[in-house]
């Protein structure tokens, strides 16, 4: 009939048979290799990191050579438009005049059109950053004290940076004397 079955040997979970010390060594050189391409896989992505920010680092230093031949180029153009304001300056409402307007109205569309923006300080604060001061104004009322209050020479930027600092006249308060 039935015999009963009898149950293989099972030895406990936590206690394997001594394995084949060619299977060990198989064993050790796949972790080892595991390891090795982990680290390979490491330095790849830390190469294209490096890579990318190489990039980024060499796309911002592009940007600004750019900026920097472009203030070059500007300022040559704001000399012209600073002589057109001269001319203008005791103008008369002659054609001749009224020609001057257009095209240095047409210069300025131009550079703005470039990003080159005209700085107004005319009643600002003085700001050195913006302007150079080479003349002083004295002024009794303390409101008006370092206020521009002449502007002799325009300021302008590009993209937000001082290409061309202006020349201007600056209100000193003084005390009025006591008789």
């Amino acid at each position: 009939m039935n015999q009963p079955e009898t149950a293989p040997d099972v030895e406990p979970a936590d206690q394997q048979p001594p394995l084949d010390p060619q299977v060990q060594q198989l064993t050790q050189q796949l972790e080892a290799a595991r390891k090795r391409v982990n680290e390979l896989a490491h330095a790849v992505q830390a190469g294209e990191r490096d890579r990318a920010e190489f990039k980024e680092r060499l796309t911002r230093e592009r940007e600004r050579m750019v900026d920097v031949e472009k203030g070059k180029i500007a300022v040559t153009l704001l000399e012209v438009i600073d002589q057109l304001d001269l001319s203008l300056q005791s103008a008369d409402d002659s054609p001749l005049a009224r020609g001057v307007k257009l095209i240095r109205e047409s210069i300025l569309k131009q550079a703005e059109g470039l990003g080159i923006e005209r700085v107004e300080l005319s009643g600002r604060q003085y700001d050195p950053n913006l302007a150079e001061a080479t003349d002083m104004e004295i002024t009794p009322n303390p409101d008006d004290d370092n206020k521009v209050v002449l502007v002799l020479k325009a300021a302008y930027q590009l993209n937000g940076r001082v290409i061309r600092p202006g020349v201007v006249k600056v209100a000193k308060y003084v005390k009025a004397a006591s008789a």
